[in-house]
């Protein structure tokens, strides 16, 4: 049985919005410690990382940190203060879990607060010890004795006993026997009957850094598609959209970048000028990008240069080219 509802009219498609709570604070053991209400703080806290993307918040190293206040937390919660600094408390360093990290800076001004990555590498297996090699039991009717100096070496998958000092073989009456059971191949037991140890893996923080930059470039690609309205764009121009994919993957890359700085203009800018200046575009930029290298006649030797040094110049000179526009049309009227 279905339910009768209603559709979403107009702007009613973009009233909601949602907080993320990462599912690792539920699933990691590790995390379990942690209250319902310090986990949802930290999922609001995880929320304001984008604008501090979007504004440029960057330390010196490039860490991105953000403004929540003590009143923001409060506002939000519906929760006293003193709950609310307690819950910070358990979310800080390095008292608490630290999944934040809360630096003063004096003056008046307010702290920052750099929001801690969560993933965290899995734990290391504890691998059970090897048992060693069980002795065999020796009985009081068999004598302990090695074999004879000189005597036949061991050969046969059988053990086989030590020779009689003073009788030969040929003798009818047979010797006792005098095998040695430390002293046989049963008991010099090779190794390959145990389970080898297992190959350890390579450390798993070792991979953390390709998991870092993955994660960087999914948040930059989803905030870029955000700016330019990439849904819409898509709808608009659904013939066009590896042509967009290139535009947004280009800008994903720059400002993804370790460099210090980069090349654009044939100079080089500073990165966080760069990436500042790209997360400025929105859906109109981007139709004024896909114009203008439509209408190029020239060819261009560096097509990835190019369309970068396009996009950088974008917020400053579309104003330019649209008025230049309007003034070339309004000319054209005015002529006989």
């Amino acid at each position: 049985m279905s339910l009768e509802l209603d559709y979403f009219y107009g702007s009613e498609a973009e009233q909601y919005s949602f907080y993320r709570i990462p599912k690792a604070l539920f699933t990691d053991q590790r995390f379990k410690g942690v209250s319902m209400e310090a986990k949802v703080l930290y999922g609001l806290m995880l929320d304001r990382m984008g604008l501090s993307v979007r504004n440029g918040w960057l330390d010196k190293d490039g860490k991105v940190y953000i403004y929540f206040t003590l009143e923001d937390a409060v506002e939000m919660l519906d929760s006293g203060k003193d709950k609310v600094i307690r819950l910070f408390k358990e979310l800080d360093k390095p008292n608490g879990i630290g999944l934040i990290e809360r630096r003063k800076q004096g003056q008046g001004k307010p702290t920052r607060i750099y929001v801690m990555n969560f993933t965290l590498p899995p734990e290391p297996e504890q691998q059970p010890p090897i048992p060693p090699p069980a002795p065999l039991a020796q009985t009081s009717e068999i004598p302990k004795s090695g074999l004879r100096e000189g005597a036949e070496v061991l050969t046969s998958e059988k053990p086989k006993s030590a020779l009689r000092q003073q009788r030969g073989q040929d003798f009818a009456k047979p010797d006792p026997n005098k095998t040695d059971k430390n002293k046989t191949e049963l008991s010099d037991t090779e190794s390959s009957i145990y389970p080898p140890a297992p190959t350890p893996s390579p450390h798993p923080r070792r991979t953390r850094p390709r998991r870092d930059r993955m994660d960087q470039m999914d948040a930059y690609r989803e905030l870029i598609c955000e700016n330019i309205s990439y849904d819409l764009l898509l709808q608009e121009r659904p013939y066009e959209q590896d042509l967009i994919d290139c535009y947004v993957e280009l800008m994903v890359e720059t400002c993804c970048s370790g460099r210090e700085t980069i090349r654009v203009n044939q100079e080089d800018v500073p990165a966080d000028v760069v990436r500042s200046r790209l997360l400025k575009l929105d859906k109109m930029h981007i139709e004024y990008v896909m114009e203008c290298l439509r209408n190029n006649t020239t060819q261009v030797g560096n097509i990835r240069a190019y369309t970068l040094s396009v996009l950088y110049n974008a917020p400053v000179t579309i104003g330019q080219y649209y008025a230049s526009q309007v003034a070339h049309d309004m000319a054209q009227e005015v002529m006989p």
